[in-house]
C-alpha cells in the first residue's frame, strides 16, 4: 500500500469507516507479521505482539499526526512490543566468549526495509525521468547513449559500424551528448 493509500483509510477509520479499518488491517498486516518474525519470538507470543499493536494503533487512530506514515507507526510499536516480550522473557546468561557479545543481525529490519523501498522508488524516478529526456534528445546521440549503455559495452569498432561514425568521433561526440543530456534533466530538476 502507497502511503497516500493508506493516509486516506485512516483518515475514513477515524470517521467510523469499518470498510477501511478492515482494509488498513488487511493492507497492513504483512509489515506488522514481518516486525514480528524478524524478532523470533514464539508463535504465541508473535500472536499476542500482532494483536497488541493492532489494539494500541485502534486506541491512538484519532491521535495519529501523520496519518500517510501509519505504516512507520506500525512498525515501530510491533518493535517496541516485541522488544518489551523479549525483555520480559530475557534470562541472565554469562559468557566470557567474544563471538556471542559481539554477534551483530545480518537481518534488515521492517524499517530498513520501509526506507530501502522508499529509496528505491526515488531512484526509479529519477531513471524515468533520464530514459525520458534521452528520447526527447537527437536521433544521433540518443543512439550513440543506448549503445554505449549496453552490457556488455560494445568497442568503438563495432559502434563505429554499427552508427557510422569514425572512432576518433566517438569520445567527443559521446562528451557533448551528455553534456547536453546533463543540462536537460538540470532545466527540469529532474538531476
Amino acid at each position: 500500500m502507497d502511503r497516500t493509500e493508506v493516509g486516506a483509510l485512516v483518515r475514513s477509520a477515524v470517521d467510523g469507516d469499518a470498510a477501511a479499518w478492515k482494509a488498513l488491517v488487511e493492507g497492513m498486516s504483512p509489515l506488522v507479521w514481518s516486525v514480528v518474525r524478524a524478532h523470533r519470538l514464539s508463535e504465541a507470543d508473535g500472536h499476542e505482539v500482532y494483536q497488541t499493536v493492532w489494539f494500541r494503533f485502534a486506541q491512538h487512530l484519532g491521535r495519529i499526526r501523520e496519518p500517510d506514515k501509519a505504516g512507520s507507526w506500525l512498525a515501530s510499536t510491533a518493535r517496541h512490543e516485541c522488544l518489551k516480550v523479549i525483555r520480559s522473557l530475557t534470562r541472565l546468561t554469562l559468557t566470557d566468549d567474544p563471538r556471542v557479545l559481539d554477534r551483530a543481525s545480518d537481518d534488515r529490519t521492517p524499517e530498513e526495509s520501509l526506507i530501502d523501498s522508499e529509496d528505491e522508488a526515488d531512484r526509479a524516478e529519477r531513471v524515468r525521468r533520464l530514459w525520458q529526456e534521452l528520447d526527447g534528445m537527437g536521433e544521433r546521440c540518443r543512439q550513440l547513449l543506448r549503445v554505449l549503455v549496453a552490457s556488455p559495452p560494445p568497442s568503438y569498432g563495432e559502434i563505429s559500424a554499427a552508427l557510422g561514425i569514425a572512432v576518433g568521433s566517438i569520445g567527443p561526440l559521446r562528451q557533448r551528448c551528455l553534456r547536453r543530456l546533463r543540462a536537460r534533466m538540470d532545466a527540469r530538476g529532474a538531476a
